[in-house]
Order: C-alpha cells, then sequence, then structure tokens
C-alpha cells in the first residue's frame, strides 16, 4: 500500500490534524483555522486520544466534484490502512455532520464560500478588507454559514455577523432569544481571536440600531422578515428503528441477509469473523462492523459498502456513515443492544479498553479520570506543544501591568485579571500566545484594562501572537500545562497584589482533577462536603488542620498536584484522608456530612454521560445532544436539559412548562432503542441542583446564573 508523505506525522500525539484535498493531493490546514470548511471541498480530519486510538473523518462539501470526494475517499482508506486499520471511520456530509465531529469545534463550525478550484487558500489573515456574512445557526451544534453580502440573506429570528475586517458585527435579530446570542458570540469571538490573530474589535448590535458602517458596507435596509423554525432537530421516535444486516462478499457484488429487523439487538448476534450493518437510515445513520477476524478485502471495502446500502435504499445523501472495527464501538452504537457488554467490563474499578494501533483491542491501565480524559477534547483547545516554552505573568493592576514573582507562576485570583505570555519554536520560529486571564470578580476597569493591555502588548511584538482570552474557570488544556509539572492553582477571589490581599477564610477546599492532556488543575470551591467527588483528591485546610481527601477513583497524578498544593496553603504537613475512612474532625471542618458524587459510573468508562437539551414545540419530542466535553454553560435555562448517566436521568430545570419536564424524560427512556425501562429519573430545579447533578460537571458555580450569561461574555467583546 502506498502511502502519503502527510501520514508520517499522523496520530504521533494527541490532538486533532485536518487536511484538505487540493487537486487530488493532501495540503494540511492551520491548527487556528480548525473550523473553517470551504462548501467547493472535501476534507480528512484525524483525532487521536492519549491512548492512542483513532477517529478519522471524510467531510464532503455540498459543492465538492465527484473526483474531490473520490480522492478524499481514497485517501481516507489509505489513514485507516496506515494506522493499522484499528481506527473508527465516519463519512460527514455538510450540514449533516455527526456529534462526534461537531464535538471538535466547541465555539462552532464556519461553511466558506468557493474552495481550491476557484482559488480559495485557508490563510490567517491581518488583512483587514475582508468582506462577508455569517449567517449562525444551532443551539447546540453551531454552524456559521457564509450567505451573499446582502439585506436579502437576514431574518429577524437569527443572529448573523458581519465581519469587515477590522470591525466584526454581531447582529441580533429581534426575535432571537439570550441562548443564540450567546452562542453567536463565540462564534465572533473565535473570528476575531484565531482569524485575525486577535487583531479586529467585536461589537454587539440590535436590529434597529446598525451604525453606519454596517448600513455603508449593506446598502439602505428594508423590512427584515420574521425567522423560520430551526430544521436540524432530531424526532426521537426514528431514533429505536434499526435494523441488523450481514454482509457477504463487500469486496464485490455485495449482498446483504437480514439478521435482525428491529433493535434491540443482542451483542451475540455480530460474529467476530464477519461484517455488518446496522440501518438506522429514517435517522440518517448508518452503522459498519467490521468483525476482527473478517476477511481483509470485505474490512477495507467497508465505506463502499455503506455508500452501495445507501443507494440501493434511496436514504438521502447527507446520510451519516460510521465504520467501527470490533472493540472500538461508540456510544450511537451500542445503544442499539440490550445488553452490550464492553470487553472485561467491571461492575466497580476494573479495566477499561480501548482502541490501540493495530487492529486488535489493546488493554489500557484502569483510571478512574478516564471518564473525563477520553472523551473529545475540543479542538481549539488543542496543545501547541507540551508546555515547556518560555513563560512570562504579569497581573494588571492600576490599568498598567506589574510582573509576576516567578516562584508563584500558576497561581491566578479571582479578583485579578493576568496576563500570560508564552513563547516557543516551531520549525525553527519563534511563535507567542498571549494568554488573557479574567477572574470573575474582577472589576470592570480591570477587564478593559486587560483587554487594552493584550494589544499594547501583541503591538510591541510587531503584532506577531496569538492571542486568547481565558476567563476563570473555562481554562484550555494548554494554558494548564505551562506551569513545569505543577498543577494550575485558581483561587476563588481575592488578589496576589502586594498589601492589597483580601483576607481569605479560616476554612478553604480546593479540587483537583487531571485534564485529558495529563495537566492538572486545583480550582477553589465552597468548602462544604457537597462538592466532594469519588473521582478526584481534595484539600481541606482548616484553622487547625490541612486534610488531603483521596476518593476512591483519584489517580497519582492528582495527589501529587494536592500534596503541592498543601504546600502553599500552610498549617504545617497535611493529614491524609482516604474515602470512607473520615475522622470527626474532618467532617465537622466542613459543616457536617452532606450526600456528594459517589456514581460508580464515573468510573467504568463504560457509558460516558450525555447532555441533551429537549422540547416538544411540535407535538413530538425533540432531543438534541450537546456534542463534546459538556460544561455548566451548555445547560439553556430556557429548555429542558437531560443529563444522561445511563443509571439514572436527570432533568433540568424543572421550568413548570405544559408538559412537566418529567414526562419529558420519560418521553425520552422509552424512545431509548436499547429498551432501557424503569430507570430512575430526577428531576432537578434551577439553583438547588444536588451533588448528584454538579458532580457531572468539573468546578460547578452554584452562582453562575446570577449574573446574566450574555453580559459575562460581552465583557469579552
Amino acid at each position: 500500500m502506498v502511502f502519503h508523505k502527510e501520514f508520517q506525522t499522523a496520530g504521533k500525539e494527541p490532538g486533532l490534524q485536518v487536511w484538505r484535498v487540493e487537486k487530488m493531493d493532501l495540503k494540511p490546514v492551520l491548527k487556528q483555522l480548525h473550523g473553517n470548511f470551504f462548501t467547493g471541498d472535501c476534507y480528512v480530519l484525524l483525532y487521536t486520544t492519549a491512548a492512542p486510538s483513532y477517529y478519522i473523518h471524510m467531510w464532503l462539501g455540498s459543492e465538492s466534484s465527484q473526483d474531490e470526494k473520490g480522492a478524499a475517499a481514497i485517501f481516507t482508506t489509505q489513514l485507516d490502512d496506515f494506522l493499522g486499520g484499528g481506527p473508527v471511520q465516519f463519512r460527514e456530509v455538510q450540514n449533516n455532520e455527526s456529534l462526534t465531529f461537531l464535538g471538535y469545534f466547541k465555539s462552532g463550525i464556519k461553511y466558506k464560500q468557493g474552495g481550491v478550484a476557484s482559488g480559495f487558500q485557508h490563510v490567517v489573515t491581518n488583512d483587514m478588507n475582508v468582506k462577508r456574512l455569517l449567517h449562525i445557526k444551532g443551539r447546540r451544534a453551531i454552524r456559521a454559514t457564509e450567505v451573499d453580502m446582502s439585506w436579502s440573506s437576514f431574518n429577524r429570528g437569527d443572529c448573523f455577523i458581519i465581519d469587515l475586517g477590522k470591525d466584526v458585527f454581531q447582529w441580533c435579530g429581534s426575535e432571537c432569544n439570550s441562548f443564540e446570542r450567546l452562542k453567536a458570540s463565540q462564534v465572533a469571538i473565535d473570528v476575531r481571536d484565531n482569524e485575525r490573530n486577535g487583531r479586529a474589535t467585536l461589537l454587539m448590535i440590535e436590529e434597529g440600531g446598525e451604525p453606519q458602517a454596517v448600513i455603508d458596507a449593506l446598502g439602505p435596509k428594508p423590512n427584515i422578515p420574521a425567522g423560520s423554525p430551526d430544521d436540524e432537530s432530531v424526532d426521537r421516535s426514528n431514533q429505536k428503528k434499526g435494523a441488523l444486516y450481514m454482509i457477504s462478499d463487500a469486496a464485490g457484488s455485495m449482498k446483504a441477509s437480514v439478521v435482525a429487523q428491529t433493535s434491540p439487538f443482542k451483542q451475540e448476534m455480530l460474529s467476530p469473523s464477519e461484517c455488518y450493518i446496522l440501518d438506522n437510515g429514517v435517522d440518517s445513520k448508518i452503522f459498519i462492523w467490521k468483525g476482527p477476524s473478517a476477511n481483509t478485502a470485505e474490512r477495507n471495502a467497508a465505506m463502499k459498502a455503506a455508500e452501495q446500502f445507501i443507494k440501493e435504499n434511496k436514504y438521502p445523501r447527507h446520510t451519516q456513515v460510521q465504520v467501527l472495527p470490533g472493540g472500538g464501538e461508540t456510544t450511537l452504537f451500542k445503544q442499539f443492544f440490550c445488553n452490550w457488554k464492553d470487553k472485561d467490563q467491571t461492575t466497580g474499578p476494573g479495566q477499561a479498553y480501548s482502541l490501540g494501533r493495530i487492529a486488535r483491542v489493546v488493554q489500557v491501565p484502569f483510571d478512574s479520570s478516564g471518564l473525563h480524559t477520553n472523551k473529545t477534547m475540543a479542538a481549539q483547545h488543542g496543545m501547541v506543544d507540551d508546555g515547556s516554552g518560555k513563560v512570562q505573568v504579569w497581573r494588571v493592576e492600576d490599568g498598567d501591568q506589574v510582573p509576576v514573582d516567578p516562584s508563584s507562576y500558576g497561581q491566578f485570583y479571582g479578583g485579578d485579571c493576568y496576563l500570560v505570555l508564552y513563547s516557543y519554536r516551531l520549525g525553527g520560529r519563534e511563535q507567542h500566545i498571549i494568554y488573557t486571564w479574567q477572574g470573575l470578580k474582577c472589576t470592570q476597569d480591570e477587564l478593559a484594562a486587560s483587554a487594552f493591555l493584550t494589544v499594547r502588548l501583541d503591538d510591541s511584538m510587531g503584532g506577531s501572537p496569538v492571542q486568547v482570552r481565558v476567563t476563570q474557570g473555562q481554562e484550555p488544556a494548554h494554558l494548564m500545562s505551562l506551569f513545569k509539572g505543577k498543577p494550575m492553582v485558581i483561587h476563588l477571589g481575592g488578589t496576589s497584589r502586594k498589601g492589597g490581599q483580601s483576607r481569605v477564610g479560616s476554612t478553604r477546599l480546593f479540587h483537583i482533577r487531571q485534564s485529558s492532556t495529563r495537566a492538572t488543575r486545583a480550582v477553589e470551591v465552597e468548602p462544604s462536603a457537597a462538592f466532594l467527588n469519588t473521582n478526584d483528591v481534595f484539600v481541606l485546610k482548616s484553622p487547625n488542620t490541612v486534610f488531603l481527601w483521596r476518593g476512591v477513583g483519584a489517580t497519582e497524578e492528582e495527589l501529587a498536584a494536592a500534596q503541592y498544593v498543601t504546600t502553599f496553603l500552610g498549617g504545617g504537613s497535611a493529614t491524609e484522608v482516604s474515602e470512607g475512612k473520615e475522622p470527626a474532625g474532618f467532617w465537622s471542618a466542613l459543616g457536617g456530612k452532606k450526600e456528594y458524587q459517589t456514581s460508580r459510573s464515573l468510573q467504568k468508562m463504560v457509558k460516558p454521560p450525555r447532555l441533551f437539551g429537549c422540547s416538544n414545540k411540535t407535538g413530538r419530542l425533540i432531543a438534541e445532544e450537546v456534542p463534546g466535553d459538556f460544561n455548566q454553560s451548555d445547560l439553556a435555562t430556557d429548555d429542558v436539559m437531560l443529563l444522561d448517566t445511563w443509571d439514572q436521568v436527570r432533568s433540568w430545570p424543572d421550568l413548570n412548562v405544559e408538559l412537566s419536564s418529567c414526562l419529558l424524560a420519560k418521553d425520552y427512556v422509552d424512545s431509548d432503542p436499547s429498551g432501557r425501562r424503569g430507570i430512575a429519573i430526577t428531576t432537578i430545579k434551577q439553583g438547588m441542583e444536588p451533588p448528584t447533578f454538579t458532580g457531572w460537571f468539573q468546578a460547578w458555580d452554584p452562582k453562575l446564573w446570577e449574573t446574566d450569561p450574555l453580559e459575562r461574555i460581552r465583557a469579552r467583546f
């Protein structure tokens, strides 16, 4: 088999790699432009986890040619071969991408007009002569599509981004709600930070309040039509309809014979020496399962077999395809089986298996933080390097930047703003990133000063750095890895200024958790037993003692990070406490015992938790899954959200809607393809979330909704 030279770097380190098909060749796309796709092109993407296991995606633009699609298919097969036939393969069609794919781009996907054939290139530009209009759609999966630069493209129900190069305007229709505005703001910030290297001004404008610059660009404004309802929602009733076929002679004149007409299926129906099609075409999804001992020709022809099956059944051209090697099954596939057991699945902490380099299942030692580390990490949080470059940190003080003592690098206080300049070498050239970290308790003046000082520092370096604005609690993995093996420590409030420290509480609690890149973060939380979590390590400092509490599922790295936290808290050597063996003094320091997150399924790593936004406005249940790693800000307060942890479904918030959220949750369970019945359903009230709910979200902030999320994101403009 001939391999493309680009594959030499494929899968060598965790993260996302993107290539565009150009004149029957493959060309890499720059990291800061990941998430931008030309509609006339095809792309090949590879996501590598730390295990490593691999996910290959072939993305087809709506206006791409048959030749380009053919070339993308050949490169996908070659890449799969190069990685030993072990990757999971996805066929992605513009506007109908899989959740796995959408999860790489948390701040949205941007579709650009044109492509290679018409001379369009992927470049980071300081060119301020850009003129384009982006139409933003979606509440969970955000898509920004380039449309004609004209008032006729607008409607009152959506947000649009009017990109004039130097100025980027977010236009909000009079009918769009605050959650849609919030999601559109993420796209606008991404345009500024990644496509313009931070050198553009963002402005949010309301329909009817357009400034002269917008009128000059678009001409006199006519009446704007009303919005149309979103058509991207998914009817749950179709999700449970599946049929299972065995395929033979996939490499020749493929034949499909029925194994079972309806789901749920039994796992023993899959023979390791055969290949199968799981047909969920009514929900626009087809899965191909490749048995580990099936013949090579059949395994290689799997994608071709799927495309033939779609054609024969007259399914839409945009039907999603997943090709799965035995042992590499995705959650979506496994949910069609009533008795799916992963190899060596245990009921308590045990061992999890994941895909390796070769087409066999490789054992990975049990790591209870695996649930948090093995899921998709958003592409823009990708690691440019291992964090071993040069770091300089300044605190924003009285409108200026003051150097922070290097001995306290890595410590961030919620009442401060900081500039972190990171310098590293790439391809023989020095590169720079400026992280602007903004505490949740800093003043409006400090926020404004931090933005101004970032631009000043950027200008002093000739405009070469990439700028990244970071809000407390949303730190990207790369920033967490800059402190030479020490954890990043985030103090709830206060400041590190000389003489300016506010008095810290006599009792403090720090939550330590490792990220998917092995970097650790210690986040100060309210000192209450409700914040404990069985999978992590906590440091508790009371007036008399320092306790180091180790949850059942904690890792050695988390323990080491906790020992570092105890060194700067003072109070003498720490008393190590194992979960379940706490002395009375530990509980009294926390104000008494409380229920906390002890879910065993957080340790099993077999069925990761899933978060859905639900509505029944049309009279049938519409459930849309949140792509990628979810966090607290994905909870939309005007929807019913369902958190599915397999052994329980929790609905949030209790909106007193006509159809109670509890009934929505019941509908959701009843439409589950695996045939689950009778599992516990909990209704959660906003502001009164128990630890069994908040424990699935790292560093839950009980005060998050006391300020308008839109105001918080506006502060980043």
